[in-house]
C-alpha cells in the first residue's frame, strides 16, 4: 500500500512522517485546546482535515524533491465549507498564510469565499480522494449561528487551537519527540507566594500596615465569582504582589489554568519578572517581549526549526506579556500572534496600569477584555494606581498614601528646566519624547550621576542604568535622570523631587509614584513640578493635557479621587466622542 507523507525525512525519521499519523496528532491535540471553550468537535474537525490536500500526487513529489508549487490547505477548507462548517474552513484555509476577510459569496479575490469559488470546481487543485480510505471516524458538524463579535473571536480561538497543534506536533517530529504540555501546579505557586509574604512578618512601618491589609483584601475578594475587577492601590502600595496574591487564591477557588500578567512597558516587566522569579522561581515564569512572529507560506511542506523563528505559544503557569502583543494578538490574523490565544482560555488575567490603554484603541480594547470573561471562561483584573473606587473607604487609603505635593510651574524653556535640575543633587525630569530627553541630557552634560533613559535601550543596558540609580539614591549621592514615560510606573525608585512635563493626569500621578517613595521625607519635603515646554507634545496625548490642565485650573489637590473622577469622565466623555475611542473602527 502507498506511503503517504506529511513531511519530509530527518535524521532521525529516515522514513519521514505518515501524513494520517499527523492528521490524527493534530487533531487530538486541536481537540483538546477547543476542549477548554466547549469547541472540542470543531477542533477535532480542524485537525483532521487541515492537511488533507497533502494526498495529491503533486504535494507527494514535492516531498521527495520535485520543485512544485503546491497549495495543500484548500482541500480541507473545501471539504468543511460543504459540510457547512464555515469557522473550521476559514481556519483551515489560513493556517498557514494567516485568516482572510470572509468576503462575499460572488468574491473571486484573496478572501475567504474567494478562495473557495476558485477551487469549487475540481480542476482547480489536484486530486486528494486518497484521503478517503485513510481518515474515518470524523464528526460531520455544521455552522452555529453566532453575532457577529462573538463569531469573530470563535474562529480566532478556534484557529489558535488549530495552529498550535499543527506546530506542536510538526515541532516534536523534526526534534524527534513526543509533543508536551506543560504541568500547571496552582496550589504550589499559592503556596510559594504565602511563604514569600510570611517572610514579612508583622508591619513596623505604618505604610507597611496599610500594605498589609491591601495583601489581606486582595486574598478575600479572590473568593468572589468570576468576572471582571477593578483593583485600586495607590502607587507604593504593593500592588504588584497583592494582584498576583488575589489572581493565585482565585485560580485555586475557580480551577483557572494560569495567570497573565499585561503589562504597558517593557521597563516595567523586567522589574515584575525580576518580582515574580525570586518568588516562583524563573521555569514558573514566561516572559514574551518579542514582536517577531513566525510566517509559513503555503508552498513550504514543514514547519521545521530551520526555517522558522520560534514562538511562545504561552504554555506557562505565569505569562508576563505587554499590552501591544495581547491586544495585537487578539486582533491579528497572523498564525504566529494566533498560536497562544486559546492558552488565554480560562486564565486570570491582570491588567496593569489598565488606565494607560491608549484612548483611540480604548472600544476593541475593551470589547475583547469582554469577549475573554464572556464567552472564555477569564476572570479580568483591572488595576490601576490612579481609577477611583467609589466610597469612603478609598478616600482613607488615598490620603496614607499621600506622600507629594504637586505644583504647576507653568511654561519652561528647555535653559531654564537645565538650570533647575542643575541645581538638585538628586531630581528626576519625566518628558513626552526622546528627542526632548536626549535635548535635556546633553545640556546637563554627560558627567558622573546624570543618567539619560530611553525606550531605545536595549533591556539590558535599561537594567544596568536603573541599578546604578537606585544605588546612587540610595548612598545619598548626586543622581539627576532625564526619561520618557517608561520610568513613570513599576519601576521601585524613590527621588526627593521629580519634574514632569504635562500630560495625562495618570502619568502624572504615576510620576508622582517616582517622588517620596517610601515615605521617608515629609510632604512639605516631596514635590512633584508640573511643567509646559514649546515642544509639540505626541498627537496621541493632546486631549490628556487638555483634560489635565482643566483639572489643574479647577482642584487644588490633583490627585483626590474627585479630580481623577472628573479627569477621567472628562478625557472619555466630553472631549472623546465614540469614533474616538475607535480610531481605526475595529
Amino acid at each position: 500500500m502507498r506511503s503517504f507523507l506529511a513531511h519530509s525525512a530527518t535524521e532521525g525519521s529516515p522514513e519521514g512522517q505518515e501524513l494520517r499519523k499527523h492528521l490524527y496528532n493534530v487533531a487530538r491535540l486541536s481537540q483538546q485546546f477547543a476542549e477548554g471553550f466547549h469547541a472540542a468537535d470543531d477542533g477535532f474537525l480542524c485537525g483532521i482535515f487541515h492537511d488533507i490536500g497533502k494526498y495529491s500526487n503533486a504535494f507527494q513529489q514535492r516531498i521527495h524533491g520535485v520543485e512544485n508549487r503546491v497549495d495543500h490547505s484548500s482541500a480541507g477548507a473545501l471539504e468543511l465549507y460543504n459540510m457547512k462548517n464555515y469557522p473550521a474552513s476559514m481556519c483551515v484555509a489560513g493556517h498557514h498564510a494567516g485568516l482572510a476577510d470572509l468576503g462575499t459569496k460572488t468574491d473571486l479575490s484573496d478572501t475567504y469565499m474567494g478562495r473557495i469559488n476558485r477551487v469549487k470546481e475540481s480542476e482547480a487543485i489536484e486530486s486528494y480522494d486518497e484521503w478517503k480510505n485513510e481518515i474515518t471516524g470524523f464528526p460531520v458538524k455544521g455552522y452555529e449561528k453566532r453575532s457577529p463579535m462573538d463569531s469573530f473571536f470563535y474562529v480566532k480561538m478556534l484557529f489558535s487551537a488549530l495552529t498550535d497543534a499543527d506546530w506542536l506536533d510538526t515541532e516534536a517530529y523534526y526534534q524527534n519527540k513526543t509533543a508536551t504540555l506543560c504541568e500547571i501546579n496552582m496550589q504550589k505557586l499559592f503556596d510559594q507566594l504565602s511563604a514569600y509574604t510570611s517572610k514579612w512578618g508583622k508591619p513596623n512601618t505604618e505604610i507597611n500596615a496599610w500594605r498589609d491589609l491591601i495583601l489581606k483584601t486582595a486574598y478575600q475578594k479572590a473568593e468572589d465569582k468570576p468576572g471582571i475587577f477593578t483593583m485600586t492601590v495607590p502607587t507604593g502600595g504593593g500592588k504588584t504582589i497583592s494582584s498576583m496574591a488575589f489572581a493565585i487564591k482565585h485560580a485555586n477557588c475557580y480551577k483557572k489554568k494560569r495567570i497573565i500578567y499585561v503589562i504597558p512597558y517593557c521597563s516595567i516587566l523586567e522589574q515584575t519578572k525580576e518580582v515574580f522569579d525570586a518568588i516562583f522561581g524563573e521555569e514558573q515564569v514566561l516572559a514574551h517581549y518579542s514582536g517577531a512572529e513566525v510566517t509559513v507560506n503555503d508552498e513550504q511542506n514543514d514547519l521545521s526549526p530551520q526555517n522558522r523563528i520560534s514562538s511562545e505559544n504561552w504554555d506557562a503557569p505565569i505569562v508576563l506579556t505587554t499590552a501591544v502583543q495581547f491586544f495585537e494578538s487578539l486582533y491579528s490574523n497572523r498564525p504566529g500572534k494566533n498560536r497562544k490565544l486559546h492558552n488565554i482560555v480560562n486564565s486570570v488575567i491582570i491588567f496593569d496600569e489598565a488606565q494607560m490603554l491608549p484612548t483611540p484603541y480604548l472600544m476593541p480594547c475593551v470589547a475583547g477584555i469582554s469577549q475573554l470573561v464572556k464567552n472564555y471562561m477569564c476572570t479580568a483584573v483591572l488595576c490601576t494606581a490612579t481609577q477611583p473606587s467609589i466610597g469612603k473607604l478609598f478616600d482613607r487609603f488615598l490620603q496614607r498614601f499621600r506622600r507629594v505635593n504637586y505644583i504647576d510651574e507653568g511654561e519652561l524653556s528647555d535653559d531654564q528646566l537645565t538650570e533647575r535640575l542643575k541645581e538638585k543633587k538628586q531630581v528626576l525630569c519625566i518628558v513626552n519624547s526622546r528627542r526632548q530627553a536626549q535635548a535635556l541630557y546633553q545640556k546637563i552634560g554627560n558627567e558622573e550621576g546624570n543618567f539619560h533613559l530611553s525606550t531605545m535601550m536595549v533591556p539590558y543596558d535599561r537594567r544596568r542604568v536603573l541599578a546604578e540609580i537606585k544605588e546612587r539614591l540610595l548612598n545619598g549621592l548626586q543622581c539627576r535622570v532625564i526619561s520618557t514615560s517608561l520610568i513613570e510606573a513599576g519601576v521601585d525608585i524613590d527621588f526627593p523631587e521629580v519634574f514632569r512635563a504635562i500630560a495625562g493626569l495618570d502619568s502624572i500621578i504615576q510620576a508622582g509614584g517616582r517622588c517620596n517613595r517610601e515615605n521617608r521625607r515629609s510632604k512639605e519635603n516631596s514635590t512633584v513640578h508640573i511643567f509646559s515646554t514649546s515642544a509639540k507634545p505626541p498627537k496621541m496625548i493632546e486631549k490628556n493635557i487638555s483634560a489635565t490642565e482643566r483639572i489643574i485650573r479647577e482642584f487644588e489637590e490633583i490627585d483626590s479621587p474627585e479630580a481623577v473622577s472628573t479627569y477621567f469622565r472628562f478625557l472619555l466623555f466630553s472631549l472623546a466622542d465614540e469614533t474616538e475611542l475607535d480610531e481605526k473602527e475595529i
